[in-house]
């Protein structure tokens, strides 16, 4: 099925081709993406077995030039910048002075500047959060005439390899200039998926002709947004809005692992007082993995509750998982039900349905470690 273009929405640099390939197109973040193509079961299984390709041009790009724009930026965010190696990627996000999130992100330092990536819905209010706090310690280029590609699963290597030979040295969470087929490029070895893959950013005007070279390839078909949703939980990764907003804090979300030792025992990031005191002495709730029993999967926003029937949390993402071949779901519930294995029960029209609590990620981990 190909919808017509819908009005006020903005369209990628690759609105064209989603179109000619039959991606059915809907309204997500301002822009009009496609959701599926020949179905998001087929599609996330593709993904897990062969190789993805997703448009994730309307993500925010940037650069980030300036002398000490390494320990600028990190008076926005808990993630270690200043001792980044050149060339590598760190995963941090903005927080507030409650310690809430205001959006998580991608941070990459280059030989001269660091490189930005930043989710869609946030990206306005972002890059104008850095103009407004970070102006005159440093200097932002927004990237708005680049797309950005996401290349996941475990033959993407492979057809990296053999578009761009010099992809194969990438470890993880690594950063390069390339040519793909003689398309300049960045690519970076990341990606949101739990696979190995590669995001590419790539000047708006060669998009499309990178992504026909990509899809020529016969480990390889278009993704859209359903599955990416899809094979983002089975890799217990949040979706900002959903499992991570401004209410909730780093340590809450679980994601203490993204704060170095010495930004947890120095601070100097917005709500550092309340998010060192968390990791001092504990959070009352936190972001969990939960597997529904049954067949019925649990949506965003259903009641979880002790085996008693007391409310003791909320499901933030939730849905069926192709590759776990049942339902699966994130939420948040009260620290004294967090630990794996503890048995809870999901309100699902109105009917209390056994679920417990379970490790993430689903699916297992397949980055490339070297």
């Amino acid at each position: 099925m190909t919808d017509a273009p819908s009005e006020n929405l903005k369209r990628t640099p690759l609105d064209s081709l989603h179109r000619e390939l039959g991606g059915r197109m809907v309204p997500f973040a301002g822009y009009d993406m496609p959701v599926q193509y020949e179905g998001i079961m087929a599609e996330h299984l593709h993904t897990r077995g062969h190789a993805g390709l997703f448009d994730v041009s309307h993500m925010g790009q940037a650069r980030l030039w300036g002398p000490d724009a390494d320990a600028a930026f990190e008076t926005l965010v808990p993630g270690d910048v200043v001792e980044l190696p050149r060339g590598r990627i760190r995963y941090t996000m903005f927080t507030n002075d409650a310690g809430g999130i205001l959006d998580d992100l991608m941070i990459a330092r280059r030989d001269d500047h660091l490189f930005l990536v930043v989710n869609a819905a946030c990206k306005d209010a972002d890059f104008a959060h850095i103009e407004a706090k970070l102006a005159g310690r440093l200097k932002m280029e927004i990237l708005a005439d680049r797309a950005l590609l996401a290349l996941q699963g475990p033959e993407a290597a492979k057809v990296m390899a053999r578009l761009a030979p010099a992809s194969a040295a990438m470890p993880f969470m690594s950063i390069t200039d390339i040519k793909i087929a003689g398309i300049g490029c960045q690519a970076t070895r990341s990606g949101y998926t739990g696979e190995d893959g590669f995001e590419i950013s790539v000047p708006a005007a060669r998009a499309e002709e990178l992504a026909r070279t990509l899809l020529a390839q016969p480990e390889v078909k278009p993704i859209g947004l359903g599955a990416r949703d899809s094979l983002r939980l089975e890799a217990g990764l949040c979706l900002y809005g959903s499992d991570i907003d401004e209410t909730t804090t780093p340590i809450e979300a679980s994601l203490l692992w993204t704060i170095s030792k010495r930004r947890r025992a120095q601070g100097g990031f917005p709500g550092a007082a309340v998010i060192q005191k968390q990791i001092a002495e504990g959070v009352s709730r936190r972001r969990v993995g939960i597997l529904p029993e049954g067949k019925a999967p649990a949506r965003a926003h259903t009641v979880v509750t002790d085996e008693a029937g007391a409310p003791v949390g909320e499901i933030t993402s939730g849905g069926y998982g192709p590759s776990v071949g049942g339902p699966v779901a994130m939420g948040y519930v009260e620290t004294a039900f967090a630990a794996p294995g503890t048995p809870l029960q999901l309100i699902v029209r109105e009917r209390a349905l056994p679920a417990r609590v379970v490790k993430l990620p689903f699916t297992e981990h397949r980055y490339f470690k070297g």
